[in-house]
């Protein structure tokens, strides 16, 4: 009985040090585990520190009179598209019809060539 008791009290004791070290391996993990967190909390605030920084900068090198004088002259630049387009277009109707009139005045004188071919004047 003795013997039995030594047993049990035996295994009792090996299946304590086996959770216990089953405890401590799951403790190291989470110990790890927050300290590779920690880690990248620790970059990420390096990062949004870093970028705010920039925004900051960013803000501050525009001030309302560059703001005003950008805006104005992005204003003037569509202008000048809308104008430079509407050029074009005009321009493009005018090479248009300079086409036409070249295409009818060249019809023209292919006409009057064959009707001179056709009847050659008379030779003295």
């Amino acid at each position: 009985m003795a013997e039995a008791g030594e047993r049990r009290t035996q295994l009792l004791a090996d299946q304590d040090d086996e959770r216990e070290a089953i405890w401590r391996e799951r403790a190291l993990n989470a110990e790890e585990g927050l300290k590779a967190a920690q880690a990248e909390i620790l970059t990420q605030r390096t990062r949004i520190g870093e970028l705010l920084g920039q925004v900051r900068d960013l803000q501050a090198e525009w001030t309302e009179e560059a703001i005003q004088r950008i805006t104005t002259e992005n204003t003037t630049l569509k202008q000048r598209v809308r104008q430079l387009t509407a050029d074009n277009r005009t321009l493009d109707e005018r090479l248009k019809a300079a086409r036409r009139s070249n295409l009818r005045f060249q019809v023209r004188r292919v006409a009057d060539l064959e009707a001179r071919i056709a009847d050659p004047a008379p030779t003295i």
